[in-house]
């Protein structure tokens, strides 16, 4: 008899706690694959403090070779799934294709940011979601206070120490505290030539601070962040962003030059292409976490809608606390499914929050039970290093040395601006030269919700968005409206966005018009067969950039990405409602840039060189 082959898609909380019990439950008797863009695992509550200058990366990135014993790791991105044929197709971090054959197979790939219809903030603003943009934030903000400290003209350095953080929930709330006591640290040792110290901003449509908490910790956090000069607007938000600054919803407007996006997630837009029941952009399971009808697919974490025992006819949050859970019921259960044991309904008891708010200062409620202050944050941290599945004597090592030593103000420049954009189905991973960009359709915002709607509401409550029209431009146009200050290539420099109703499609975005700056943009074509994948789940609509680099050398021209679409015409398929993983760049780096392009820098996307022997090369200048 054959050994039953596993397949977990995502390696969150979710996806990584199903694969460590799996490889304890099945005792080596089946063949289990973990695919997942990166070769780590991602503890998410600590990423704040990365960005603060408190925990280098490493810290909060936890080995999956290293720490899941007998489990296969596969990198790459699931861009397909082939439900009666039992495949999954997904694409490598150097373009290359491959396909999956599974038994059975868990969906874990998580959430990614979530956007609303306001103008601007696609361009502008940054989410925090994965460890490339807490490391482009952490560079940015560094460099911002280092600028307006230089600054002779006040209003500049009025703009450059002024951060904006939209979203005042668990994730929002921390940046923004960590941040000021970051960016104070600064200042203390070089200060401002003005006199002028940096000034943090932390907006919310919502009553108060951390709704989802107990009021008494609400009222705790928000006594924190004023004490450190936080200013907190509560009933306020961003009505439009541009690159010199933002305009609030009650119709003052804030000179900045930093915008964070801490609004909350949206499960990840796999689910949407595979054509089965779902809950406001989560897929439908029952109490087992089984998809109703096939009994060989299981979903957990954020983007599986999990019924809740103890609320009827609700489901549960998208939270860390109950993904880490799910992973552990859905291994049981897919145990079972095998013949060995049995199944598991999937039950909870909250447990609390805890909310690091930098230094000794914390809020919490453990087990229902209020705390603040230093006791507070003894349990925090307390709470950290047990949950954490890895590198808990690096971290406490790192926590004793922030308390010993200054912090290193220093920006290490390797991850830029159009690295990390916010429209991106794929946050846990960086833009580079030469590998196939991920980035979100116009469809990707929550379109149906007013500007003024909540922030804070729980993750995933989002409207269907509609769908645009792609349309197509000359190849290599240089891209227009760009103001001179703003070296990004991808920003429309303060022009509101596109994608917004009424207007056009997202000139950027793989469900609009084609970036005019980009080289060789063509319509995406599709697959030799002219139709989606078998079964009549459609594969997730890709762009194609051009053709794609031969496999192993062997000179034969690659095969055109294909898009999602209905019947067999050669008619242009309209744009999906998901992000779409974005198709290969092309081999050649393309034409040279115009010669009256500004030249590169610290937040411009890298284009070709001129080498000395006359040849272009692809890379940063």
């Amino acid at each position: 008899m054959s050994r039953p082959r596993i397949v977990i898609v995502g390696a969150g909380f979710a996806g990584y706690r199903t694969a460590r019990s799996l490889s304890r439950l099945t005792r080596h008797q089946a063949d289990i694959t973990l695919l997942n863009p990166t070769d780590y695992f991602l503890y998410l509550p600590l990423l704040p403090q990365v960005a603060a200058g408190i925990l280098e990366p490493r810290r909060v990135s936890v080995s999956l070779s290293g720490t899941l014993p007998h489990v296969r790791l596969v990198l790459g991105e699931a861009d397909g799934i082939d439900l009666d044929g039992r495949t999954v197709h997904y694409t490598g971090p150097e373009g290359e294709e491959g396909t999956l054959p599974y038994d059975r197979l868990v969906l874990a790939a998580g959430s990614v940011n979530k956007l609303l219809p306001i103008p601007g903030v696609a361009e502008h603003a940054h989410g925090f979601r994965g460890l490339p943009e807490a490391l482009y934030l952490r560079d940015h903000v560094t460099r911002q206070v280092e600028l307006a400290a230089a600054a002779d003209d006040r209003a500049e350095c009025a703009a450059r120490c002024t951060f904006v953080v939209v979203g005042a929930g668990y994730t929002g709330t921390e940046v923004a505290a960590h941040g000021a006591m970051y960016t104070d640290a600064q200042v203390r040792k070089h200060p401002m030539r003005t006199g002028m110290r940096p000034r943090w901003m932390l907006l919310d449509v919502a009553p108060r601070v951390m709704p989802e908490m107990d009021e008494r910790l609400s009222a705790t956090a928000e006594r924190v962040l004023r004490q450190r000069g936080v200013e907190v607007r509560m009933g306020t938000s961003v009505k439009e962003a541009t690159h010199d600054g933002v305009v609030l919803t009650d119709g003052s407007t804030v000179d900045t030059r930093t915008l964070v996006w801490c609004v909350g997630v949206r499960p990840d837009p796999l689910v949407e292409s595979l054509g089965l029941p779902m809950e406001r952009g989560r897929l439908l399971v029952d109490p087992h976490l089984q998809v109703p009808g096939r009994p060989e697919l299981f979903a957990c974490g954020d983007m599986a809608a999990v019924p809740d025992p103890n609320q009827p006819g609700q489901y549960t949050p998208m939270t860390a606390q109950h993904a880490w859970r799910h992973g552990k019921v859905c291994a049981h259960n897919v145990v079972a499914s095998l013949g060995r044991g049995q199944r598991k309904t999937y039950r909870h008891r909250d447990m609390g929050f805890v909310v690091d708010l930098g230094g000794a200062k914390a809020a919490a409620n453990p087990f229902g039970l209020p705390m603040s202050g230093p006791a507070a944050g003894a349990v925090t941290r307390g709470y950290h290093l047990a949950a954490m599945p890895g590198n808990r004597v690096r971290v406490a090592a790192d926590w004793l040395l922030d308390a010993v030593l200054p912090r290193q103000a220093v920006q290490l420049g390797l991850v830029r601006s159009w690295s990390v954009p916010l429209e991106s189905s794929s946050p846990e991973v960086a833009r580079v030269p030469g590998r196939p960009e991920r980035t979100g359709t116009d469809t990707g915002s929550d379109l149906g919700k007013a500007p003024g709607q909540s922030s804070s509401e729980p993750d995933g409550e989002r409207a269907k968005t509609p769908r645009s029209e792609p349309a197509t431009t000359p190849p290599s146009e240089p891209a227009k409206n760009q103001p001179s200050s703003e070296p990004a290539k991808n920003r429309p420099g303060g022009e509101p966005a596109k994608n917004q109703p009424g207007g056009e499609p997202a000139k950027n975005q793989p469900g609009g018009e084609p970036a005019r700056n980009q080289p060789h943009t063509e319509p995406a074509k599709r697959g030799p067969s002219g139709s989606p994948r078998a079964s009549g789940r459609p594969r997730r609509a890709v762009e194609a950039a051009g053709p794609r680099p031969a496999r192993g050398g062997s000179g034969k021209p690659g095969k055109a990405s294909r898009a999602s679409g209905t019947g067999s015409t050669g008619k242009r398929p309209t744009a999906p409602s998901a992000p779409s993983r974005s198709a290969r760049p092309p081999a050649d780096p393309g034409p040279e840039p115009p010669a009256n392009q500004p030249p590169p820098g610290p937040d411009i996307a890298p284009g070709p060189v001129k080498r000395t022997d006359g040849r272009a090369v692809e890379g940063d200048s």
